[in-house]
């Protein structure tokens, strides 16, 4: 069992910069796969990054690839999401989320463990 907890967002304006946290508590992060995940107003929740355990290998959807980075500190149990060159439609709450094993894509992976979100608005 791991507990996850997102800070960091926030108001930005188009172009800026945010970078997002995860903590985690209980189980050693190290144990899992973890990503990162946003839901905009009216929209289903949409993958946007992750990392594996050791951080060998980092995936990102489309839409932030070559703005957003993905990273981990498993020794201090967290995980990060900076963001850069912000546009609006980015604006959502983000998610971060820990699965066991990762199975090749998103979709297929069993993310069991969620944060309860932080709101990231950037204004244009």
């Amino acid at each position: 069992q791991v507990q996850l907890v997102e800070s960091g967002g926030g108001l930005v304006q188009a172009g800026g910069s945010l970078g997002l946290s995860c903590a985690a508590s209980g189980r050693t992060l190290s144990s899992y796969v973890m990503g990162w995940f946003r839901q905009a107003p009216g929209k289903e929740r949409e993958f946007v990054a992750t990392i594996t355990r050791s951080g060998s290998s980092i995936y990102y959807a489309d839409s932030v690839k070559g703005r957003f980075t993905i990273s981990r500190d498993n020794a201090k149990n967290m995980v990060f999401l900076q963001m850069n060159s912000l546009k609006p439609e980015d604006t959502a709450v983000y998610y971060c989320a820990a699965a066991a094993y990762w199975r090749g894509t998103s979709a297929s992976t069993v993310w069991g463990y969620w944060g309860q979100g932080t709101q990231v608005t950037v204004s244009s």
